[in-house]
């Protein structure tokens, strides 16, 4: 029996927004069943602050669904999916996200995928 293997390009490697799954890709990590995979959208050219924009997309099986977005202005609030709004998992995961902003900003390609506690 043939195993399927998916490809990485057509629908099986998309971000919740419909783009490629490699475009602005920083990492990803896994918690409980959930995997969560960060992407930057970049900042806006005329924005004078250069303020970068992340997607957060969760698949817990469903496909991506964005999770949450959030900019790296330090006065900024989180804009969570409805889902996840008041979750308590909410800061570690942006922790997290942090920590591979911070680990990608060095030019390193972020850990594998693991769970974080």
């Amino acid at each position: 029996m043939a195993s399927a293997a998916l490809s990485d390009e057509g629908p099986y490697n998309l971000r919740s927004d419909g783009r490629p799954g490699i475009d602005g890709y920083i990492g990803d990590f896994c918690r409980g069943p959930a995997a969560f995979t960060l992407y930057t959208l970049g900042a806006h050219p005329a924005d004078p602050a250069k303020v970068t924009e992340y997607l957060l997309d969760v698949d817990d099986g469903a496909g991506p669904r964005e999770c949450c977005r959030f900019f790296d202005d330090a006065e900024a609030i989180p804009e969570w999916a409805r889902t996840w709004q008041g979750d308590p998992w909410c800061p570690g995961i942006l922790e997290r996200c942090r920590s591979l902003i911070a680990e990608h900003t060095e030019g390193g390609e972020g850990p594998p995928r693991r769970p974080i506690t």
